[in-house]
Parts: C-alpha cells; sequence; structure tokens
C-alpha cells in the first residue's frame, strides 16, 4: 500500500494530487457563480415537485373513495362529454376539409378554362414583339451604316473601316 502511495506521489509532480490534473488555478468566479445558482434553483424546483407529488398522493387518497361511491355516474358522463368532444373536433376536421377541397377544386376549373392557353399566348406574343423589336432596331442600325458609307463614297473619299464582330 505504502508503495502504490509513493509511485503517485512521483506520477505527479508537486504532490498536489486531482488539482494538478487541472489547468490553471482553480474555476474562474463566474463558473463558481453558475454552479451555485443552479443549485440553488435546481434545489428549489427539486423541492417543489416533491411537494407537488405528496399533494397529488393525499388528494388522490381523499378523492378515491368518493370516485367508486359515486363511478355510476361519473364514467357514463365522462363517456358523453369524451364522445360530444371528439364529434365537435371531427364536425370541424371535415368541414376544414371540404373547404379547402372545394378551393382547391374552384382554383383548378379556374386556371384549366382560363389559364395554359392564355399564358402560352401571352408569352408567345411577348416574345414575338421583342423579336420585332430587334429586328427593328438592327434593321435601323444597317440603314444608318449603309447611308453613311453610301454618303462617303458619293464624297469620294475612302469610308471608314467597319469592324466586324
Amino acid at each position: 500500500m505504502a508503495d502504490f502511495r509513493q509511485q503517485q506521489h512521483q506520477q505527479r509532480p508537486g504532490g498536489q494530487g486531482f488539482a494538478s490534473t487541472l489547468p490553471g488555478k482553480g474555476p474562474s468566479t463566474s463558473q463558481v457563480l453558475a454552479v451555485v445558482t443552479l443549485l440553488s434553483v435546481g434545489g428549489s424546483l427539486l423541492f417543489l415537485s416533491g411537494l407537488t407529488l405528496v399533494g397529488t398522493l393525499i388528494g388522490l387518497a381523499l378523492t378515491t373513495p368518493v370516485f367508486v361511491i359515486f363511478s355510476p355516474v361519473l364514467v357514463p358522463t365522462a363517456l358523453v362529454i369524451g364522445l360530444g368532444v371528439l364529434g365537435f373536433l371531427a364536425s370541424g376536421a371535415l368541414g376544414v376539409t371540404a373547404l379547402s377541397s372545394l378551393s382547391w377544386m374552384a382554383n383548378y376549373l379556374h386556371s384549366s378554362i382560363r389559364g395554359p392557353l392564355t399564358q402560352t399566348m401571352d408569352q408567345a406574343k411577348r416574345k414575338a414583339e421583342e423579336t420585332a423589336g430587334k429586328v427593328g432596331q438592327k434593321g435601323r442600325e444597317t440603314a444608318q451604316t449603309v447611308q453613311g458609307k453610301a454618303t462617303e463614297a458619293a464624297k469620294g473619299g475612302p469610308g471608314p473601316e467597319v469592324s466586324r464582330t
């Protein structure tokens, strides 16, 4: 046993034990405050949960005879209330489903009557207008270039060299 202690003492320089394995001198002030705060909050919550458990057990012990005596009335009442709530929830869910289905169908019919053909025709018109505009602009530029060359040729001088791109 003494040999084991001597080996441990030799392995850890300074003989400080566990503190020598930690980096630095020790925990910072913020770490200490965090641990103290967490312990106090955790302890308080643990106390409150125990208090709640004891209160629940006492309440259940006091009300169990009442439930046993009135069970012929309470069980059917609970079933009726439960089925009523379930009916209202099912009715609401089916109503929302029906409204969303009708809305989807109306949108589908509206888009099929007016949608794809009209959209493709509008797109084709826009594309044709853009192409016609580009062709017209290119034609005007070409006409100006030809007119400029004709004017230069009429004057008798060499025309400006045109770079082809």
